[in-house]
């Protein structure tokens, strides 16, 4: 947690959503000035999804806090944005190191990635969790998985109502800890569960 809110670029406010940790890690992100959200509904969706409702900005950013992104490459998801050149911007992950990206992981991206382009027209190469677009456009999105379709969903309905959607390449770092879905076939067949579910809606 330090490590991420350290990284914060100026300007930028930082929202963490504590989503059931058992590890004090709302007080820490709180001691280091971030604003604070408790969601009791588990899943990344509920957890993403209340950090957008808690927002106030105009723009609003999505960054994992498990040290596998750096916030400083957030002003390269906004630039866009802010320039008028697109509605929704996705970090397109560049692995920096050997096991940044585990392979079951990769595989399943690769594969999701494949079906959004084929449904959608989109140019898009990775539904990476690094992710900018307007707050008051996401609401209008009216997204509703609360589970690990979430990120998809929100691509999925952007095109369908005629966003720009883009890519700009970010770091991929090893994160801190073992992950629940990258470290684990277990967990890459739920995510690629839930997003195909968000996929045959």
């Amino acid at each position: 947690m330090p490590w991420i809110l350290d990284r914060r670029p100026d300007g930028f406010r930082p929202i963490v959503v504590d989503n059931g940790s058992t590890d004090g890690s709302g007080d820490v992100a709180r001691s280091l000035g971030a604003t604070v959200v408790y969601e009791p509904a588990r899943g990344f969706g509920a957890a993403a999804h209340a950090g957008l409702l808690a927002a106030t900005a105009d723009l609003v950013c999505f960054c994992d806090c498990d040290g596998s992104l750096d916030p400083r490459q957030l002003p390269l998801l906004t630039g866009p944005l802010e320039a008028g050149q697109a509605d929704l911007v996705l970090g397109r992950r560049r692995a920096e190191r050997p096991g940044a990206w585990p392979l079951p992981a990769r595989l399943a991206n690769w594969e999701l990635s494949r079906r959004v382009r084929r449904r959608t027209g989109l140019g898009i190469r990775d539904l990476g969790p690094m992710r900018a677009a307007g707050r008051q456009a996401l609401l209008s999105l009216n997204l509703a998985d609360r589970r690990f379709g979430y990120p998809l969903e929100m691509v999925m309905n952007a095109a369908a109502a005629g966003w720009r959607v883009s890519e700009v390449q970010v770091a991929y770092l090893p994160r801190i800890g073992k992950s629940k879905v990258t470290g684990t076939v277990g967990g890459c067949v739920r995510t690629v569960r839930d997003m195909s579910q968000v996929l045959a809606r």
